[in-house]
């Protein structure tokens, strides 16, 4: 138990000392912020501490969307031989996702994040283009120049992949720019890990200013962020992980399933790691029945493409901006470019280095957000990472068994059991 406490502790050690730095400058910026005098020295001395660590990671987010994607999509391998598993396990993957993102849809709707808090926060504007433009400005530019901004995340996600497309096909013709887009992906993960030093700073200081500024509603809205997803994400694990076991392998698949499931789902918690967890979830899928030229695809595979605890939170993050900046998160149009965004974010994104702040970043650019939105849904991201990371990790186990279903049949289970 010392053990485990000690491996969590070490595994969620940044995350902690940021959730600290957020809350200690929170309750400063509640106490300095009572007053107008104390609204303008937040404003004039203290946001620019928190301006300047925010206009770090947007000046270096484009270079790292680019080359994180380009260089991960450039140097995939041949995957045909296995096509059927493949394309069985994509499929799975994408429905689970739509699945969570829709369960936080109903979610979001039946218990609204901002309502009844009394927050003066900018409305934005709605877009007057028809839906036809608004998709051909959400995924291209006119210009080149236009793609290497922010404000264009998702035509910057489809350029760099198309990149990455055409150095895979030539190969070694391509190879000295590979090994470009591969050290510049390095140097610019490094070039993050420099900025993020100064993240308990940048974010003390611009909650303390929010805070201050919007009073305590603005936290109160986060805290109900979390009031709503670790119930469903719990829910989700319990409920909709036991339906596609049962699904999988009926009465037989829902037992196993919870028989050996508990180790891999400890690992996810205390490491907060997909990939850290991938040893015991081969072992427990094995356990179950799933043949190994299954379970040894999937199970790696999804720990870095197959994330519905991060599709959970991508709605959350878009339903919490919606609220605070009074937009309607209830028309069909809204929903089904929420799914598509949950989707980038939990099954595309998370397959890439630092995926999930691209995600935090698309889902800003996307829907015209202010900048200083993306610090509430990074810390969102944050505080929600312990379930979310169960879910995804274990999400991966109960894929593994279905994609054996649909391989193998029925009685994939009495197959796999009897040659253990």
């Amino acid at each position: 138990m010392k053990d485990t406490l000690l491996t969590f502790l070490k595994s969620y050690r940044f995350p902690i000392i940021l959730l600290v730095s957020i809350f200690v400058g929170a309750e400063l910026g509640l106490q300095i912020g009572t007053n107008e005098a104390g609204k303008a020295v937040l404003t004039r001395y203290i946001k620019p501490f928190g301006d300047i660590f925010l206009n770090l990671l947007f000046t270096i987010v484009v270079p790292l969307v680019f080359f994180s994607i380009s260089s991960a999509v450039a140097n995939m391998k041949n995957t045909n031989r296995l096509g059927k598993v493949l394309g069985s396990m994509l499929v799975i993957f994408a429905i689970t996702g739509v699945i969570a993102s829709i369960i936080m849809i109903f979610a979001v709707n039946i218990f609204p994040l901002t309502q009844n808090l009394n927050l003066q926060l900018p409305k934005i504007e709605a877009s007057n283009l028809d839906p036809v433009q608004q998709i051909v400005k959400a995924i291209t530019v006119s210009d080149f120049a236009d793609i290497i901004s922010k404000k264009n995340m998702l035509p910057l996600i489809i350029f760099a992949i198309f990149v990455g497309i055409a150095a895979n096909s030539l190969a070694e013709k391509a190879r000295a720019f590979i090994d470009f887009l591969n050290a510049a992906n390095e140097v610019m993960l490094k070039l993050v890990d420099y900025v993020m030093y100064l993240a308990p700073i940048g974010l003390s200081a611009y909650f303390m200013y929010l805070t201050g500024t919007f009073g305590s509603d603005l936290m109160e809205a986060v805290l109900n962020s979390l009031y709503i997803y670790y119930p469903v994400a719990i829910a989700y694990f319990f409920v909709f992980f036991s339906l596609y076991a049962f699904w999988a392998g009926g009465k037989q698949g829902f037992l196993t399933f919870w028989k050996n499931i508990i180790p891999p789902a400890l690992v996810s918690v205390a490491t907060g790691s997909s990939m850290a967890t991938i040893p015991s979830n081969l072992e427990a899928a094995n356990k179950s029945g799933v043949p190994r030229d299954i379970s040894e695809m999937v199970i790696p595979i999804g720990a870095t493409i197959h994330m519905d605890g991060s599709c959970l939170s991508a709605i959350l993050k878009i339903g919490l901006l919606f609220g605070l900046y009074g937009k309607d998160f209830s028309d069909p149009t809204v929903i089904l470019t929420a799914i598509g965004v949950s989707l980038l974010c939990g099954v595309v994104m998370s397959g890439i280095p630092g995926g999930g702040s691209i995600g935090e970043l698309l889902i800003v650019s996307l829907y015209g957000f202010p900048p200083e939105s993306l610090i509430l849904i990074t810390t969102l991201g944050q505080l929600v990472d312990p379930p979310a990371t169960a879910v995804n990790a274990i999400g991966d186990n109960v894929a593994s068994m279905m994609v054996a279903r649909v391989i193998e049949g029925k009685d994939w289970m009495k197959k796999g059991l009897a040659n253990e």
